[in-house]
C-alpha cells in the first residue's frame, strides 16, 4: 500500500510546536497510499515566534496546504486572506489552503470532527436533544461551542475563570456561561458533556464531575486522545454512560481536511483508527 513520490507530487502537512506527537502524518499518508496518490504529507515545526514567516514563505510555493495545531490556530486565521464561517466564529483555523495566486484560505474542520465523533460512537444522539455542557472556554472549548450551536444545540459553558466563559458566551445565541460553583446545576438535564480542558479545572488528572447530577442517557466526550481512556471517560463508562473519545474527533476532522488538500475523499477501506491505536499503544475501548 505504498506509492512512489515523484517530482510532481502534491505536498501538504501539519504545523505545530511541538508537532512530533501528531498522528496526522500517519493518518494522511496512510490514506494517500491507499488512494494511490502522488502526494506526501509531512510535519513542520517552526519556532514558536516564526510561524508568520514560515507561512509567508509557502505562498506560491506549490504546497497545497497545512493542518494547524497548537499553538498556531489563532494566528493562522489572522494570516489568511479569506476564512469560512466556522473559522471566523471560532477565531481560529486548523486548516490553511494555499491558492495558486498566493491567497490563503482558512478553514476550521474541528467542529465537523466533533459531530462526526458523536455520530460514530454515540449513534442516535442529536445536538437538539437537550443542553450540552462544554467544560473549558479556551480555544478547544470555543470551537466546540461553534460546532454545537451551528448544529442547533443549546450550550452551557463552564470554565474555571467565569469571566472568560462570559466573554465567549456573549458572542453566541443559545450559550449560557455557568459558574464552576454551579457545575452540578449545569449538568442537570444535559444530553451531553464535552470536556475541552487539558487537565481538569483544578490542574489535576481528573475533573471529578458530580455524575449523580447527570441524566443516565447523557453522552460524555473527552477531546483528549492520549490516553484514549481518560480518567473522565473511565469514570463515565464505569457508571454506564455512553462515551466518545478524542481519537474519533481527530479522524473526523481529518476527513474534510484530506478532501480539501488532495481533492479526493480518503479511502474508508483502510482503518486509520486501528493504526493510530497501535501507534498510541492503546487497544480499542470496550
Amino acid at each position: 500500500m505504498t506509492t512512489m513520490v515523484s517530482g510532481a507530487a502534491m505536498v501538504a502537512g501539519v504545523v505545530g510546536a511541538p508537532v512530533r506527537h501528531s498522528l496526522s502524518p500517519l493518518i494522511h499518508n496512510t490514506w494517500i497510499a491507499a488512494a494511490g496518490l502522488d502526494a506526501v504529507y509531512t510535519p513542520f515545526e517552526p519556532p514558536a515566534d516564526g510561524f508568520e514567516t514560515f507561512v509567508a514563505g509557502l505562498r506560491r510555493s506549490g504546497v497545497r496546504g497545512l493542518n494547524v495545531t497548537l499553538p498556531f490556530k489563532e494566528i493562522a486565521l489572522r494570516l489568511a486572506d479569506t476564512a469560512d464561517t466556522a473559522a471566523r466564529a471560532a477565531g481560529a483555523a486548523n486548516l490553511l489552503l494555499f491558492g495558486p495566486d498566493g491567497e490563503i484560505e482558512a478553514r476550521n474542520t474541528d467542529g465537523i470532527g466533533l459531530l462526526a465523533a458523536f455520530a460514530r460512537q454515540a449513534p442516535g444522539w442529536r445536538p437538539d436533544a437537550g443542553p450540552v455542557v462544554v467544560l473549558g472556554a479556551g480555544g478547544a472549548g470555543k470551537g466546540a461551542v461553534v460546532a454545537l450551536t451551528m448544529a442547533g444545540a443549546e450550550v452551557r459553558l463552564v470554565n474555571r475563570t467565569h469571566a472568560r466563559a462570559l466573554t465567549v458566551a456573549d458572542g453566541f445565541e443559545g450559550v449560557t456561561a455557568c459558574p464552576i460553583e454551579d457545575l452540578a446545576k449545569a449538568l442537570g438535564g444535559a444530553s451531553a458533556i464535552v470536556n475541552a480542558t487539558s487537565a481538569g479545572f483544578g490542574g489535576g488528572d481528573s475533573l471529578d464531575l458530580p455524575f449523580d447530577a447527570v441524566p443516565p442517557e447523557a453522552v460524555v466526550m473527552d477531546m483528549i486522545y492520549k490516553p484514549l481512556r481518560t480518567p473522565l471517560l473511565q469514570q463515565a463508562q464505569a457508571r454506564g454512560f455512553r462515551t466518545v473519545d478524542g481519537l474519533a474527533m481527530l479522524v473526523g476532522q481529518a476527513i474534510p481536511s484530506f478532501e480539501a488538500l488532495f481533492g479526493v475523499a480518503p479511502p474508508m477501506s483502510v482503518d486509520v483508527r486501528a493504526l493510530a491505536l497501535k501507534t498510541l499503544g492503546e487497544t480499542e475501548r470496550r
